[in-house]
């Protein structure tokens, strides 16, 4: 899945929304951004800080499902439905250290209605897997979350 960093694209949503991986108005969250490439691969660049660790010098086990979820979320988003996620499997690879820059790779792998199959990867430097997931979403009925979000709850 890797690609060139020069390939590319930023993704910008408006949406000041607190999700813990995304929001920009949750300042305790990762803060997340997310670019695309071209072959549809959604990219982040990540480099979290110690408060994100579980072992010394490592970053928390759920912290790391959280960049499954998140990334694997986008690169469905991207497609266009909004979905919440129905099953996530977590292969913790290898230990995956805090305050260094990795990559979180995410992709769309198909779809059956509702349903879409997603998988996410958390790279070092030198290309090597520390985390991979691999998930369920479901697609959320357009009228109800237009209704939802208009009523403001």
């Amino acid at each position: 899945m890797t690609t060139k960093d020069s390939e590319l694209k930023p993704l910008y949503h408006s949406a000041q929304n607190n999700c813990f991986g995304c929001g920009t108005a949750n300042e305790s969250g990762l803060q997340l951004t997310f670019s695309l490439a071209p072959d549809g691969t959604v990219v982040s660049l990540v480099e979290l800080s110690a408060r994100f660790s579980g072992p010394p010098g490592y970053i928390h086990g759920g912290i790391l499902a959280t960049l499954m979820d998140e990334g694997m979320s986008k690169a469905l988003r991207v497609r266009g439905p909004v979905a919440m996620t129905r099953h996530m499997e977590v292969d913790y690879l290898r230990p995956a250290p805090v305050e260094t820059l990795l990559r979180l790779e995410a992709r769309h792998l198909r779809e059956e209605g509702r349903k879409h199959w997603c998988e996410a990867v958390l790279l070092d430097a030198t290309g090597m897997a520390l985390t991979r997931g691999k998930g369920l979403f479901i697609a959320l009925d357009p009228e109800k979350v237009a209704s939802h979000l208009a009523s403001g709850r």
